[in-house]
């Protein structure tokens, strides 16, 4: 099965709690589509589908940038760990000039054309690591939830400061996940975010989005 069908056969079309203005590819359980995509993919230990999921992190970009479109609009955006593509998605409704969303699970980067597409904007989407590689040169980096494990969370904090050393202004959406360095960031915005109880500890995840300093 091609990752597009994967993807048409086992989500519906849903908007984001927090962001209903965007529509997305999302599932509605999480274990019966992580049992598919290793059962589909013919492999052990596939990662978990994140990009069929509207995590908190990313839920709280999304609404900052469509409700503060001053901080995007005629800006070139990276959407670093894509998933769905929500962040990039939400950047060109609200004027960014281009947006590249960047997630190393082959699936997501079909999933954010194809939301891309239903959402009616233009979205550049890439599988390759570029964790592994200096940043490019980018107005505005938009990370999403991607503070969960301490190895990534490191890879990440470095990439942010070389982006913002770059002259990029770095947004991270995170609800404060384990490995989410705080200390380097000041929040502009929090927002009280509906999710499932099959991804988090709660129905309602507090969330925030912060600036690296």
């Amino acid at each position: 099965m091609s990752p597009r069908s994967f993807i048409l056969d086992n989500t519906r079309l849903l908007s984001p709690p927090l962001v209903p203005e965007v529509r997305l590819h999302l599932a509605e359980e999480s274990l019966p589509i992580w049992q598919k995509s290793e059962e589909e993919l013919g492999q052990l230990n596939v990662p978990p589908p994140f990009w069929a999921f509207a995590w908190a992190g990313g839920q709280a970009v999304g609404r900052y940038l469509l409700d503060h479109r001053s901080v995007v609009a005629g800006r070139s955006v990276l959407d670093l760990g894509a998933g769905s593509g929500l962040g990039a998605i939400a950047a060109m409704l609200a004027g960014a000039r281009s947006a590249l969303a960047a997630d190393i699970d082959a699936i997501a980067v079909e999933a954010i054309g194809l939301n891309a597409g239903l959402n009616g904007v233009a979205v550049e989407a890439t599988g390759a690591d570029l964790l592994a590689v200096p940043p490019g040169a980018f107005d505005l980096v938009l990370i999403g939830d991607l503070f969960y494990e301490r190895p990534l969370a490191e890879k990440v904090l470095a990439f942010a400061e070389a982006a913002r050393a770059q002259g990029a202004d770095v947004l991270v959406g995170d609800p404060r996940r384990s490995y989410f360095p705080k200390e380097k960031f000041a929040a502009v915005a929090h927002y009280e975010v509906p999710v499932t109880r099959e991804l988090e500890d709660a129905e309602i995840k507090r969330s925030a989005v912060w600036r690296l300093a």
